[in-house]
């Protein structure tokens, strides 16, 4: 089989979950499928690789001039000139700039979330989003939320819609290096801070608990504090109590669930939540939001608490200190309930999807 994915997505993100998720695709596809790769450029991070890999790189950016009417049209010639089953684009968007129902082949579409449709409306993102789904004739979505948020907003027929849940890469046998962890017991966020993931919340959270417990920190990983968040650190008195981390490569976040209380994951909507499979893969426990896809994801082998209750999630994290019984069950049930996702069963029902559409 011959599978077209138009790379938009290396012009949105030089790294990130979308292309993570195409490269762990695209390297474990059998090895008789050719999948052709396009993009503006190649990137050195998250990029796959396939013994039968094809790949049409055209310089999106050249000093002084942006070549926006030659890319469309070497990549309409590109797609004109070669043969595919079907197109699986990584974007919404296309590098020719048509649109995919020009297409004369089968589309098949991965939607990950509706958050721009839920929590900023005004968004770009959304009408090529729609065009993209109305023009498809397989839908991939990776939880039952996703799903059903998508079947809610759009009037495309349920059979079209297949739920491929992701995997984590991750796991605790990275977990040994001699990379840097707090020198006190630590609670672990992991990711981006958008007003939907519900980090105020874990902060007003965390005072309780740090003016109960003098030596507990909370650790983040992701991008520095902005104006607003170090304000707030200010006025809960938690300044000395934060340690952060910038983006760390896989080995020293491996390192930081395993090392940690708990990972502490408060977000209001996911499309999935790689982060709390994660921390079951590297033995620790994953306290989730009871919100949207995380109770497909960390099941019973977890904490789910209200996403709204600050004095609930205190209670939970306080309860993780004075209880290491409890802890350490969980990290059992965590461990073996993310052995039930993997990127074999990934590919597997994907190519499922292909199949399906190209017969």
């Amino acid at each position: 089989m011959r599978i077209l994915y138009d790379g938009h997505i290396y012009t949105v993100q030089a790294s990130g979950g979308v292309n993570r998720y195409f490269a762990n695709l695209i390297n474990r596809l059998p090895q008789d499928y050719v999948p052709v790769l396009t993009a503006s450029e190649q990137r050195s991070v998250n990029f796959p690789t396939h013994p039968n890999l094809k790949t049409f790189f055209l310089k999106r950016h050249r000093p002084g001039v942006i070549f926006r009417p030659l890319e469309g049209y070497y990549f309409q010639v590109v797609y004109a000139l070669q043969k595919f089953d079907l197109i699986h684009p990584t974007y919404y968007l296309l590098l020719n700039q048509q649109d995919m129902n020009q297409f004369r082949l089968p589309v098949v579409i991965t939607v990950y979330d509706m958050i721009h449709e839920i929590f900023y409306p005004d968004s770009d993102h959304i009408e090529p989003k729609r065009k993209a789904v109305n023009a498809s004739q397989a839908i991939i979505c990776i939880s039952e939320s996703t799903k059903k948020d998508l079947l809610e907003r759009c009037s495309i027929p349920e059979e079209q819609v297949s739920v491929i849940y992701l995997a984590s890469e991750i796991n605790i046998d990275l977990s040994y290096g001699s990379e840097p962890v707090p020198n006190q017991p630590y609670y672990l966020y992991v990711g981006g801070r958008a007003s939907y993931k519900n980090f105020d919340r874990l902060l007003t959270a965390f005072a309780k608990v740090a003016s109960a417990q003098a030596d507990v920190k909370l650790c983040v990983v992701g991008s520095a504090f902005s104006e607003l968040e170090s304000k707030l650190l200010a006025e809960l008195n938690l300044i000395d109590r934060i340690e952060r981390y910038d983006h760390v490569n896989d080995e020293h976040l491996a390192k930081l669930y395993r090392c940690s209380i708990a990972l502490i994951y408060p977000s209001l909507y996911e499309g999935f939540g790689i982060p709390p499979l994660e921390a079951m893969s590297c033995g620790t426990v994953a306290v989730a939001a009871n919100s949207s896809s995380l109770p497909e994801v960390v099941g019973d082998a977890g904490i789910l608490f209200d996403p709204n209750s600050t004095i609930e999630l205190a209670d939970i994290m306080l309860s993780l200190l004075n209880n290491s019984s409890e802890r350490d069950a969980l990290i059992i049930k965590g461990y073996q309930r993310a052995k039930l996702f993997s990127w074999e069963k990934v590919v597997s029902q994907t190519i499922d999807v292909y199949r399906k559409v190209s017969s």
